[in-house]
């Protein structure tokens, strides 16, 4: 894992992908355009990250996260220094938007309380199923961007109703072999269950653009299960303690690979 002190540590492209949540090929892509490559090579040319290419990794997933582009990446780390004032600083502008994100989130729970109070008071039909629609479109708002949100809508427009709804058909077929294999305890590394994730995340993948956007919103995608998967459960089929033990599942099972 990263967080060795050791100076000498070295870590594969594949470690470092699954400890950061990066994805291989971005990471190929970061090496490319030159704003991440691993300082070594191994004798067969494998790459070898340091410690200083981690902290230049986060540093990079960190204005990443701010909303900045990879071109303004790289304009930001050419004319900063790698070192304790500046690492500071970026903390504490995560920090900051950490901070009005969790806003973002209280003043949503005012207004799904005031939403609460009014429908408590009056005649509507099924007031737990409005609030599961309430719920989910708040953890949609808040874990996706709006020029995500967006991307996402086109991507559905562009696949269309049909190919939407088959997708959904597989998508159930799916969830249901795989919860059998966590009923089974079967292994998640186990060749049959890496199959179904892998026809899992290639589903999920056609609904998502190409390249580091796509990348961005499947990372978003993936925290907003992993966040909220009681909540996202109560709207379907199975239970909600089931699919959060999926969602866990279907994690071990990723980074098994």
């Amino acid at each position: 894992m990263i967080g060795n002190d050791d100076a000498a540590r070295r870590w594969s492209i594949g470690e470092v992908a699954r400890a950061s949540g990066t994805t291989v090929r971005a990471l190929h892509h970061y090496d490319e355009i030159g704003l991440l490559r691993a300082s070594e090579r191994t004798a067969s040319g494998h790459r070898r990250y340091t410690g200083d290419d981690v902290r230049r990794l986060y540093r990079v997933r960190a204005l990443r996260a701010l909303g900045l582009s990879l071109e303004e990446i790289a304009d930001v780390l050419a004319d900063s220094t790698d070192d304790l004032a500046a690492m500071r600083g970026l903390l504490a502008a995560q920090l900051r938007e950490l901070e009005a994100h969790g806003a973002r989130i209280r003043r949503l729970t005012e207004r799904l309380h005031g939403l609460l109070e009014q429908i408590d008071g009056a005649s509507m039909p099924d007031p737990d199923q409005f609030m599961t629609t309430l719920e989910m479109i708040s953890m949609f708002e808040t874990s996706f961007t709006a020029e995500q949100r967006e991307r996402l809508a086109r991507r559905r427009t562009a696949l269309g109703p049909e190919a939407v709804e088959a997708a959904r058909t597989e998508w159930a077929r799916l969830v249901e072999e795989l919860l059998r294999h966590v009923r089974d305890d079967t292994p998640a590394d186990d060749p049959r269950v890496r199959d179904l994730v892998h026809r899992w995340d290639a589903l999920a993948g056609r609904f998502h653009d190409d390249g580091e956007e796509g990348e961005r919103t499947r990372d978003a995608a993936r925290r907003m299960w992993r966040e909220n998967s009681e909540e996202i459960g109560r709207s379907l089929p199975w239970p909600a303690d089931r699919m959060r033990d999926l969602v866990l599942y279907l994690e071990r099972s990723r980074q098994s690979g």
